[in-house]
C-alpha cells in the first residue's frame, strides 16, 4: 500500500514541479465546471428547488388550461369549485400587484399590494411572523379593512417593530388595521402589503384575473382533481350563452411548475449552452491527456518491459488526472462564485427577483456535489480514455507504422474525430449567439414608433376615497397636465392609461369591442389625452388627433394604429365606427357605446423590436370621453401614466414634477420617476442579458476549441515527426508540408461544422422556443455564416504553430529519433 501511495505523491510531485500542463487541463476544466455549476444554482434556485411551503408536491394550480398550462380563474369559478372532493383546503391570490397609496409611520408612498383571500396561507401552510391571517368575515364586502406586512416591508417602514399588530396604517385614504407580518420567506406576488379580495358571495365577475391554489389530500393526484374541476366548471356554463367558457378546457397542474412556466424556456436555453460548454471542455481535456499520454508512452514501455503490472504502469497518469479535477473542481467553484456575482449585477430587475431572491444566487452544497461529481469523474475518464490512446503507441503494428518518435496515423483518428467533435458543439453555442447578436443589430435600426428621447415618465395611483370615482380622476389628469406644462422647458405633457413601451404587466385588453353588426373581439385599449401623441412623438398617419373639444357630450371619437386598422377595416379604418358593449359590474348590458374613429397612428413596439409580439392593435379614446366603467375597472389594476417632454436631461425635472404634483393633488404619492429612455431599455434587458450569458459562453467556447484543436494538430505533428522527416529528406519543401497539416485542419473544421448544423436541426427544440420569441429561426443564415467564418479563422490560427513545426522538421534529427 506505501508502494501505491509513494507513486501517488511522486506523481502529484512532478506535476506540481512542472505546473504547465496541470494548470492548462485544470483550467479548461473549470471552464466546463464553473458554467455548469454557475446555470444549475441558477435554475436551482426556482425551477428545481421546491417552494418553500410544507409539502409543496400536494400544492396545485386550478383553472382553464391553455398552451399546457393552467392560467387563471374567475372569482364566479373559484366561488363554484368549494367543497372539491379530494381537496384539503382552496386559497387565491390576484394575478400581479394592485398599487395601493399608503400614509402613516412616515411620508405617503405608492406601494404594490397583493390581493390574497382568507384561505391562501392555510392552503399554503404558512403562518404569520406575527398576528394572524385575515378571518372569513374580513374577507367580505364592507368588512372592517385589514392588511398584512410583508416581512421587508415591515423591516423598512416600521424598523421591524413587534408591536405594529394592531395599530392602523391608512391605505387608499382609509384606516386599516394590521393584523400580521408574513414570513421572511414569503415572496408570493412580489409585493409590500396584503389586502383581502373581499368578493361578494355567488359573484358573477368572470375576469380571470386570479390564481386558484388546492392542497391535494392523501392519495389524489392533479390528474384526478383536474378532471373534477374541468366537470364542475362545464355544469357551471352548461346554460350559459357564453360559447367561449362551454368551449374552454379547466384542470391542475403542479403549483410550482405552474409558476415557474415563464422562466422554463430561458432556464432550458441556458442549460443547453452550459451543457455544451462542458462537453467541449471535456473533449478538449481528453485531447490534453492523450498529449499526455503520448509524452509518457517512452516511460510507460520501459516500466512494462522491467516487468511492472498495468496498474503500476496507469497509477501516474491516474494520479495526475485526480489532481487535474480537483484542482479544476476548485478552480471552476470559483469561476462560478464570481460569475454568479457578476450575473446578479448585470441581471435586470426583474429576472433578480425571479431568479436571484430564492437563494441569493450562492453555491450551494448541490452545486458543489455537481461540480465534484462532473470534476473528478470527467477528468477520470478523460485520463482513462488518454491511456487507452496511450497504450495504442506501444503495440508494434503501430511502432513500424509510425516509427520510433511517437504515434501512428491510425491512432490518431481518435483525436481527429475529438476535433470535429468541438468544432460541432462550438458551432452551436456560436451559432445561438449569432441569432441573439444579429436580433439586437436589426433591433437598432427599427423604427420604434415613437421617440423616447428627453421623456420624463412617472406613476400615479389617484387615492381612492380623495378620487372616487372616474370624474374625479379625470379633473385630476387635466389640472395635472395643465401644470407640468407650466414648468419651464416643458414642451408637451401627456396622461393615459398606459407608455407606448414597457408595461408587461399591465396590458389593457378590453372586450365587447365590435364593429357595426359584427362579432365581438377583444384588443388592446388606451385611454389618453389630447397631449399624448405629441408628446410621445407618436406620427399621425392619416386623419386628425385628439383635440381639446373631444370631451364628454361632444361626439364620441377614437384613433387606432395601423396594425388595428389592417386586421379589422383592411386598412381604410378612417370614418368608420367602432362599438363597444356597455355594462356595469354587477350585470351585463345591452347599451352599445360607439365612436367615430377620427385618425390612424403608426405602430409602436410594446414590447421592445426584439419580440414579434410587440405591434399590438390599439384602440385609444380621449380619456374625458372614456366610459367610467373602463376608467373603475383599470384602475382596480394599475396606475395612471404622465409623461413629459423636455428640453435637456429629462432627469434635472424631478424636482419640479414632484414640486407641480404636491400644488395640485397634496399628499398624493408618487412612483416609478424615470426617464422614458430607461423604460425602453427595461423592455429589452432580458433579451440583452440572454446575449451577454449566450455570448459569453460562446466565447468560452471558441476558446476552448482553439486549445483543442491546436492539443491535437500538435500530437498528430509529433506523432508523424518522423514521416515529416523522410519527406523532407526526398525533397518535400517545407510550404509543402504546412499545407498538409493545415489541409488536414481544415478537413476536420469543416467536417466539424456540418456535423454543427446537422446536430443543430435534429436537437434545436431547445432553443426554438426561446429563439422564436426573438422573431427569428432557429438556422439565422447569417449566425451560421458568421459562426463558421469565426471557427474556421480559429482552426487555421490553431494549426498554425504545429504546421509552421512540420515545415521545419529537420530531417537527419527526425530520422535520428531525437
Amino acid at each position: 500500500m506505501n508502494i501505491w501511495l509513494a507513486e501517488v505523491w511522486q506523481a502529484w510531485r512532478a506535476s506540481l514541479r512542472r505546473p504547465g500542463f496541470l494548470l492548462l487541463a485544470a483550467a479548461v476544466l473549470a471552464l466546463g465546471v464553473g458554467s455548469a455549476s454557475a446555470v444549475f444554482t441558477l435554475i436551482d434556485g426556482v425551477l428545481l428547488r421546491p417552494l418553500p411551503y410544507p409539502e409543496p408536491h400536494r400544492l396545485a394550480a386550478i383553472g382553464s388550461v391553455q398552451e399546457g398550462g393552467v392560467q387563471a380563474v374567475s372569482p364566479q369559478q373559484y366561488q363554484h369549485l368549494a367543497g372539491l372532493p379530494g381537496v384539503g383546503s382552496l386559497g387565491l391570490f390576484k394575478d400581479g400587484q394592485t398599487p395601493a397609496n399608503i400614509s402613516g409611520h412616515g411620508e405617503p408612498v405608492q406601494v404594490p399590494a397583493l390581493e390574497i383571500d382568507h384561505g391562501l396561507l392555510p392552503t399554503l401552510r404558512v403562518q404569520p411572523a406575527l398576528g394572524r391571517n385575515f378571518s372569513a368575515q374580513e374577507d367580505q364586502p364592507h368588512a372592517v379593512p385589514v392588511v398584512m406586512l410583508y416581512h421587508g416591508f415591515w423591516l423598512r417602514r416600521f424598523g421591524g417593530d413587534p408591536s405594529v399588530v394592531g395599530q392602523t396604517m391608512e391605505v387608499e385614504g382609509v384606516a386599516h388595521t394590521i393584523v400580521g407580518v408574513l414570513p421572511a420567506g414569503f415572496d408570493l406576488g412580489q409585493a409590500d402589503i396584503a389586502l383581502p379580495t373581499a368578493f361578494p358571495a355567488h359573484t358573477q365577475d368572470d375576469g380571470t384575473n386570479y390564481t386558484a391554489v388546492a392542497r391535494l389530500a392523501p392519495g389524489i393526484t392533479t390528474r384526478m382533481l383536474g378532471v373534477q374541476v374541468d366537470t364542475r366548471l362545464h355544469a357551471l356554463y352548461a346554460a350559459s350563452h357564453n360559447k367561449y367558457w362551454r368551449h374552454e378546457h379547466f384542470g391542475a397542474q403542479d403549483f410550482g411548475a405552474q409558476q415557474h412556466a415563464d422562466q422554463r424556456s430561458t432556464a432550458l436555453m441556458w442549460l443547453a449552452c452550459a451543457s455544451l460548454l462542458l462537453l467541449i471542455a471535456m473533449v478538449n481535456l481528453t485531447n490534453l491527456m492523450m498529449l499526455r499520454a503520448m509524452r509518457r508512452s517512452h516511460d510507460a514501455s520501459v516500466r512494462g518491459a522491467l516487468g511492472a503490472s498495468p496498474w503500476r504502469v496507469a497509477l501516474p497518469s491516474v494520479a495526475e488526472g485526480v489532481l487535474v479535477g480537483a484542482v479544476g473542481l476548485l478552480l471552476g467553484q470559483g469561476l462560478a462564485a464570481l460569475g454568479l456575482g457578476a450575473v446578479r449585477s448585470w441581471m435586470p430587475g426583474g429576472m433578480v427577483a425571479e431568479w436571484g431572491s430564492r437563494n441569493g444566487l450562492g453555491l450551494g452544497w448541490q452545486a458543489w456535489g455537481l461540480a465534484a461529481a462532473v470534476g473528478v469523474f470527467g477528468a477520470l475518464v478523460a485520463t482513462a480514455l488518454g491511456l487507452w490512446r496511450g497504450h495504442a503507441a506501444l503495440s508494434m503494428d503501430s511502432l513500424r507504422e509510425g516509427g520510433r518518435s511517437g504515434l501512428s496515423r491510425r491512432s490518431g483518428l481518435v483525436g481527429r474525430m475529438l476535433v470535429i467533435a468541438q468544432v460541432a458543439l462550438a458551432s452551436l453555442l456560436l451559432c445561438t449567439a449569432g441569432v441573439f447578436m444579429h436580433t439586437l443589430l436589426d433591433n437598432a435600426s427599427v423604427d420604434l414608433g415613437y421617440d423616447a428621447n428627453h421623456v420624463l415618465t412617472f406613476e400615479l395611483a389617484p387615492i381612492k376615497t380623495t378620487y372616487p370615482d372616474a370624474a374625479s380622476v379625470r379633473i385630476l389628469s387635466q389640472r395635472l397636465v395643465e401644470r407640468l406644462r407650466q414648468i419651464p422647458g416643458v414642451r408637451y405633457a401627456a396622461a393615459g392609461t398606459n407608455l407606448p413601451a414597457g408595461d408587461f404587466s399591465g396590458q389593457w385588453n378590453i372586450g365587447g369591442l365590435h364593429l357595426p353588426g359584427g362579432e365581438a373581439f377583444n384588443e388592446q385599449f388606451r385611454s389618453i389625452n389630447p397631449g399624448y401623441f405629441a408628446t410621445f412623438g407618436i406620427r399621425l398617419r392619416q386623419g386628425r388627433l385628439f383635440a381639446r373639444s373631444d370631451v364628454h357630450g361632444s361626439e364620441a371619437v377614437a384613433i387606432v394604429n395601423q396594425a388595428f386598422a389592417d386586421a379589422h377595416y383592411g386598412g381604410h379604418a378612417l370614418g368608420q365606427t367602432i362599438q363597444q358593449n356597455a355594462f356595469d359590474a354587477s350585470q351585463a348590458g345591452t347599451e352599445i357605446v360607439s365612436a367615430r374613429i377620427v385618425g390612424v397612428v403608426a405602430n409602436t413596439y410594446q414590447f421592445g423590436p426584439q419580440n414579434p409580439a410587440s405591434v399590438l392593435p390599439i384602440l385609444y379614446l380621449p380619456l374625458a370621453q372614456t366610459p367610467a366603467d373602463d376608467i373603475d375597472i383599470f384602475r382596480s389594476y394599475e396606475p395612471m401614466r404622465y409623461a413629459i417632454r423636455v428640453q435637456g436631461n429629462p432627469d434635472g425635472y424631478r424636482d419640479a414634477v414632484k414640486r407641480a404634483l404636491a400644488e395640485v393633488a397634496p399628499g398624493q404619492p408618487i412612483s416609478h420617476l424615470r426617464s422614458m429612455a430607461w423604460v425602453v431599455r427595461d423592455t429589452t434587458s432580458d433579451t440583452r442579458f440572454n446575449l451577454m450569458l449566450i455570448g459569453l459562453l460562446g466565447g468560452l467556447a471558441l476558446l476552448l476549441a482553439g486549445v483543442g484543436m491546436y492539443a491535437v494538430m500538435a500530437v498528430a505533428v509529433a506523432a508523424r515527426e518522423r514521416e515529416f522527416g523522410v519527406r523532407a529528406a526526398l525533397g518535400a519543401a517545407p510550404l509543402k508540408l504546412l499545407l498538409v497539416v493545415l489541409c488536414g485542419g481544415l478537413l476536420q473544421i469543416g467536417l466539424g461544422l456540418l456535423a454543427g448544423v446537422v446536430l443543430g436541426a435534429l436537437g434545436s427544440g431547445v432553443l426554438r422556443a426561446v429563439v422564436a420569441q426573438l422573431g427569428r429561426s432557429v438556422f439565422d443564415p447569417w449566425a451560421i455564416l458568421a459562426a463558421c467564418v469565426v471557427l474556421a479563422c480559429a482552426g487555421v490560427l490553431a494549426c498554425l504553430v504545429p504546421a509552421v513545426r512540420a515545415g521545419r522538421t529537420a530531417p537527419m534529427r527526425a530520422l535520428r529519433g531525437e
